[in-house]
């Protein structure tokens, strides 16, 4: 199911134009992306900043369906805002734990070692930092005030901000949460980098396309030549596959919930298929573009960058298809089509990453 067949076609318009409207330019390399306040000032005054919080909690209770689809359209804008951090986790943390969410912008990470830094997005531009850490008997959360934590500033490839981070843990108020929130956290924002994945991708084939078909070489288009034809096929198929693999995550949390085992099998493999995607694409796309898709004033790197930056967080490729080949084995030949059809439960998500 196509996420934005259950979306209202105003709002996703209104998203759209939302990003198109407020499209910044790329920053050089070796910068990092700057927080346009002005944005986020926008998106809060429209319900779309804390877009699937609780209306108790001061959310405006839309679904997953209406949060890809913003996500979607921040990344096929090639614009960088901390949606999914400040509602997708941050929020839902707060809201978990029974404590207060105010407007002011919040990011979220998982603290898995208090003696070391942890890397958390946007921590240098949030104002409250909301930590999930493990103790020897359960998981706690706290929010913390950007204040009272010490950041070292950093990015990732695409220049969004990553920043190292540390906090002293027995000076902060912590919560006690069930146990299963670590792994839903993770579950969380694995898809948030999936849908953004696949909405730069489809953006890229965009691309591919209008340049193969655009540019003219040896008096003819690219587009005539069976080699840049068999590489944009490439593209253009590994992200349909990616997509659908999203989608279809997306309506079963929908559907069934996170503490599911359809729920979390469905962000395995989308995760997956979208790391394995994006490698193909990447190349396929620059081989396409030539030397001027590696130029700073062409766009295509505005979106090739951050889809490489996306499928390493939250989990690597690698350690999504170890988790998913060992729910394979364990599912067994004899299981086989229900591990597809209805999903498995996959053990020790939180173990593998925490």
């Amino acid at each position: 199911m196509n996420t934005h067949t259950t979306v209202d076609p105003d709002l996703v318009e209104m998203m759209e134009s939302v990003f198109a409207t407020h499209r910044t330019a790329l920053p050089h390399p070796g910068h990092a992306a700057a927080f346009d306040p002005k944005l986020w000032a926008v998106l809060g005054d429209l319900g779309l900043a804390r877009l699937t919080g609780g209306e108790s909690h001061g959310g405006s209770g839309a679904d997953w369906h209406a949060s890809a689809v913003l996500l979607g359209a921040a990344a096929a804008a090639a614009v960088h805002v901390p949606i999914a951090e400040h509602d997708l986790l941050a929020g839902w943390l707060l809201e978990t734990a029974g404590l207060p969410m105010d407007g002011r912008l919040r990011t979220a990470f998982l603290l898995t070692d208090p003696r070391e830094a942890s890397v958390v997005p946007w921590a240098r531009d949030a104002e409250l930092l909301v930590a999930l850490r493990r103790t020897e008997s359960s998981w706690m959360v706290s929010d913390i005030a950007r204040e009272r934590a010490t950041i070292t500033t950093a990015q990732n490839v695409a220049g969004e901000p990553r920043d190292r981070v540390t906090i002293d843990v027995d000076n902060a108020h912590w919560t006690t949460v069930p146990h299963h929130v670590a792994e839903t956290y993770i579950l969380r924002g694995a898809l948030a980098r999936v849908v953004q994945t696949c909405a730069a991708m489809e953006r890229i084939v965009e691309l591919s396309i209008e340049h193969a078909s655009s540019r003219v070489q040896f008096g003819r288009p690219l587009a005539k030549f069976q080699a840049v034809q068999r590489l944009v096929t490439e593209i253009a198929s590994e992200t349909a596959l990616a997509r659908a693999a999203a989608d279809s995550a997306v309506a079963r949390v929908e559907r069934e919930g996170w503490n599911t085992s359809g729920a979390a099998f469905g962000v395995a493999v989308a995760k997956s298929c979208a790391g394995h995607a994006a490698s193909t694409v990447v190349r396929s796309a620059h081989q396409v573009h030539g030397a001027i898709g590696t130029t700073h004033e062409h766009e295509l790197h505005r979106y090739t960058l951050p889809v490489l930056a996306w499928r390493s967080e939250f989990g690597s490729v690698s350690q999504w298809d170890q988790l998913l080949t060992r729910t394979a084995v364990d599912a067994g030949r004899d299981q086989a089509w229900s591990l597809v059809t209805e999903g498995r439960p996959v053990p020790g998500v939180s173990d593998f990453f925490g």
